[in-house]
């Protein structure tokens, strides 16, 4: 280090060059995150997705050294609910607010609306581990000068977990649901590592899936045209609109990231003829394609599936890539070929009484937790040794 240490907030990603964010979130010798791009960032908050108004006020954190070098970045939000997170704390909220307390607004660290285990703390080198206490630190100081009720780290990485022990926050576990590339060249190697019922109940739903005259197009890089994001975007409003209400993303969004992003985007359509019915959104990072959202205007059986699950380990499996993960929840998918692997995340409550009652409520769940994964390890698809 060239000096000291200084960390401040800055209200929105403009203020960060974009070499530094991208240099320390997303370095050469580590996997690359397409959610961590500052591409990404910039795309939800200049498409109007994440701005004060909607309960996502940018509050990120940076760090330099005496040079003025960036050597740390923390991402950040002033949040005024907990919609879009995919880590569930309504009913700390309810409880606190019923005790009289206000629970927001509170401090977020995550990536909007995406529930994919990454990193969170950006800095690299030798001093890497220092300058993330550091920030971990700066956003604990800055929750409790504005008498905050807590501060929240979702999907953080495993190997941080001791990390945010030490400075004293509580860990939540759950569960998600990602397909592993067990040295399979083809679908039809993975199917055959299945047992032949599962293996039979999937050749069916294919078939089923695209029985009515519907193909599959997969669309990425210079292919994305603006009527596969029209098409899109019908689908994934209408998946709102009967689902949760209003949609998290704007129409802009999808143009700043098929501009910006467009190598990393993979649409997957089912359509008949030119006429598209249905689609999945993936993102590809080095090793790992990432399932987002899904929507169709016509009901198939099975179709969802087909697009979401399948046709994503078919990409992979054609791309060389290791690993699926198709979101959040879904125990469905497990008969599918996706398997649990546990996700974390980081609280520090700053009211003394609700950390009480969180830490409590914690322990309890972390028993239902590890009950869930250990059972659900017990339905596995894949044939055991003695088949």
């Amino acid at each position: 280090m060239t000096g000291p240490i200084e960390i401040r907030t800055v209200g929105s990603i403009d203020e960060i060059c974009k070499d530094d964010w991208d240099g320390l979130a997303n370095p050469s010798n580590l996997p690359y995150d397409p959610f961590l791009s500052f591409d990404f960032f910039a795309a939800l908050e200049h498409s109007g997705s994440v701005r004060p108004e909607t309960g996502w006020g940018p509050f990120h954190l940076i760090a330099t050294e005496g040079n003025g070098e960036t050597v740390g970045i923390m991402p950040l939000y002033l949040k005024g609910h907990s919609r879009g997170e995919y880590v569930f704390d309504h009913g700390w909220a309810r409880g606190f607010e019923m005790a009289g307390g206000q629970y927001y607004p509170k401090l977020l660290s995550a990536v909007p609306f995406t529930p994919v285990t990454g990193r969170r703390l950006f800095a690299v080198g030798e001093n890497s581990q220092q300058i993330k206490t550091q920030l971990i630190k700066y956003a604990v100081k800055q929750g409790e000068l504005q008498h905050l009720s807590s501060l929240h780290i979702n999907f953080i990485e495993p190997e941080l977990v001791p990390l945010f022990e030490d400075e004293q926050f509580l860990i939540r576990s759950d569960t998600q649901f990602h397909w592993e590339n067990q040295n399979f060249e083809s679908f039809d190697d993975f199917l055959a590592s299945l047992q032949s019922r599962k293996r039979k109940a999937i050749k069916k739903e294919r078939r089923v899936a695209l029985i009515n005259d519907l193909d599959v197009e997969w669309v990425t890089g210079d292919e994305l045209q603006s009527k596969h994001w029209d098409a899109f975007y019908q689908f994934y409003t209408d998946t709102f609109d009967r689902k949760w209400g209003t949609p998290y993303l704007t129409r802009s969004f999808f143009d700043l990231i098929s501009e910006t992003l467009s190598d990393a985007i993979v649409l997957i359509f089912a359509k008949r003829g030119e006429d598209y019915i249905a689609a999945a959104l993936n993102f590809k990072g080095s090793d790992t394609l990432y399932g987002r959202y899904w929507g169709a205007k016509e009901h198939h059986d099975f179709l969802h599936f087909e697009l979401c699950y399948y046709q994503a380990i078919d990409y992979a499996l054609t791309k060389g890539l290791n690993r699926v993960e198709a979101g959040a929840q879904g125990e469905h998918k497990l008969l599918r070929g996706y398997c649990p692997q546990k996700t974390h995340s980081a609280h520090f409550i700053l009211h003394g009484g609700l950390r009480t009652a969180v830490k409590d409520f914690l322990i309890d769940e972390e028993r239902f937790v590890e009950m869930r994964t250990d059972a659900l390890k017990q339905h596995l698809p894949f044939k055991s040794s003695n088949d």
